[in-house]
C-alpha cells in the first residue's frame, strides 16, 4: 500500500512539473502587473561588466560588438576583470584602453569575486552584465535601459537565442530554451522573473551589493536581491544576444553548475517559499526542476517495490521505454527518423542527471564546480564564424 501511494503521489508530482504547470501558466487568467513604461528615448549612464577567463578565443570580437552598440558611446564604460587568465585575454583588453574599457586583473577566484572587485569601479547609473562569448545584437543596450524609464523596474533581462547547431542535443537544448523564454514572458506579464540570463541583464547600480565569493550564480542572486526590495525583474526580448553551439556532453556541466548555484540559492533564501509574491510559479517552474529527478527516481523503486505481478512487470517495463531509448541514441545515425525520438530522451535524462549531479555544491567547493569554461563548437570558435 505505500508503494502505491508513493508512486501515485510521485507520478501525479512529475506530471505537474512536466505538463501540469505548463498547461496552467498558458490557460490560467492571471492578474496582469502593469505595462512597463519602456522609453526608448531614455538615457542613463552605463558600466558594463564582464568577467572573463581564458577569453582570448572570443574577447576581441566581443569588445567590437560593445563598441558598436546603437548606444551614446560617451555614456558607457567597459570594465574587462581578468579572473586570473593565463592566455592573451589581458594583452587583448589593453588594446582598448583608448576605447574606454578598463582592464581589472585580478586572482583565479570565481566570477563572483571577480564582479565584486569591480563593483567599486562601476559608475554607471545602470550595470550590464554580459559573458565573453556571446555576440549581442546592436540595440540591446538601447532595449534594455529603456526599460528603466519605469521606476518599478530594478532589473532587466534579455533573451539569449541560440545560433543552429548540428541537430541532436543542441536541437533538444533550443527547444527546451524556447519553453524557458515563452515562461519568462508570461512571468513577467503576470509580476517578475526570479533570475536572469547571466550574459544579458540589467540593474540599478544602487540596487548592486557585493556577492557572497562563493557565488554560483549572480543571475539569480542579484536580481533576487532586486526583487525581495519590491522591483520587478522583467524580460525584454528585445534586448538580444545569441549562443553557440556546445560541444556534445557539455550542455551536461553547464546544467549542473546552473542548478548548483539554484540549489545554493535556495538554501540561503528560504523567503523565497514563504513570502515571495510569486511564490507558486517559483515552486512550480524553478524549485520543480530540482525536485523532478526525484519523482522519476521514486516512481521506478516505488514500481520495482509492488507485489510481483503482470501489472507491475508492465509498468516496469513501460518505466524503463525511456532510459532503453536514452541509451539507444548513441548508436542511431544522424539523419534517421528514430533519432527524433531517441534525442529529446536522451537529452531529458541527462538534463535531470545534471540535476542530481548538482547535489555536488553540497560537498565540494564552488571553485571545483568553475573550474573549466563551456567548451563551444569547434567551427563556433573559429573568428569567421563569430562574426
Amino acid at each position: 500500500m505505500t508503494a502505491v501511494l508513493i508512486l501515485i503521489l510521485a507520478t501525479a508530482l512529475a506530471f505537474y512539473i512536466l505538463l501540469g504547470y505548463p498547461l496552467l501558466l498558458a490557460l490560467l487568467r492571471h492578474p496582469a502587473a502593469p505595462v512597463v513604461r519602456k522609453d526608448k528615448n531614455y538615457l542613463a549612464t552605463v558600466t558594463v561588466l564582464m568577467a572573463v577567463y581564458n577569453g582570448a578565443a572570443f574577447l576581441r570580437k566581443k569588445l567590437e560588438y560593445l563598441l558598436a552598440l546603437d548606444y551614446p558611446r560617451e555614456l558607457v564604460d567597459i570594465i574587462v576583470i581578468s579572473d586570473g587568465s593565463t592566455d592573451e585575454t589581458d594583452q587583448i583588453a589593453e588594446e582598448f584602453a583608448s576605447s574606454r574599457v578598463q582592464l581589472l586583473r585580478v586572482p583565479k577566484g570565481g566570477k563572483a569575486r571577480a564582479l565584486n572587485a569591480a563593483l567599486p569601479l562601476a559608475k554607471g547609473q545602470i550595470l550590464f552584465f554580459t559573458d565573453v562569448r556571446q555576440p549581442v545584437d546592436p540595440s540591446c543596450l538601447k532595449h534594455l535601459v529603456a526599460n528603466f524609464a519605469d521606476p518599478t523596474i530594478g532589473a532587466v533581462s534579455g533573451e539569449m537565442r541560440l545560433l543552429k547547431g548540428e541537430g541532436g542535443e543542441q536541437a533538444d537544448m533550443d527547444l527546451y530554451w524556447r519553453y524557458e523564454i515563452w515562461a519568462r514572458k508570461k512571468h513577467t506579464e503576470i509580476d517578475s522573473l526570479f533570475s536572469a540570463t547571466g550574459c544579458v541583464y540589467a540593474m540599478r547600480r544602487e540596487l548592486a551589493a557585493p556577492l557572497p565569493p562563493d557565488t554560483l550564480s549572480d543571475d539569480v542572486v542579484l536580481p533576487q536581491r532586486v526583487f525581495f526590495q519590491g522591483y520587478r525583474i522583467i524580460l525584454d526580448p528585445e534586448a538580444v544576444v545569441y549562443d553557440y553551439p556546445t560541444k556534445t556532453g557539455a550542455e551536461f556541466q553547464r546544467r549542473t553548475r546552473t542548478l548548483a548555484g539554484v540549489w545554493q540559492v535556495f538554501l540561503r533564501s528560504p523567503a523565497l517559499f514563504t513570502r515571495s509574491r510569486m511564490r507558486w510559479h517559483f515552486l512550480s517552474h524553478r524549485f520543480g526542476r530540482l525536485v523532478l529527478p526525484w519523482t522519476l527516481i521514486a516512481i521506478y523503486l516505488s514500481t520495482a517495490a509492488l507485489p510481483n505481478a503482470y501489472w507491475r512487470n508492465s509498468l516496469l517495463l513501460n518505466e524503463l521505454f525511456l532510459p532503453a531509448l536514452a541509451l539507444l541514441d548513441r548508436f542511431v545515425p544522424k539523419g534517421a527518423r528514430l533519432k527524433r525520438l531517441t534525442s529529446p530522451a536522451r537529452t531529458f535524462l541527462l538534463m535531470n542527471f545534471a540535476a542530481l549531479s548538482a547535489m555536488r555544491v553540497f560537498f565540494v567547493s564552488a571553485e571545483k564546480l568553475w573550474s573549466a569554461p563551456t567548451a563551444v563548437s569547434r567551427e563556433a570558435a573559429k573568428p569567421e564564424n563569430r562574426g
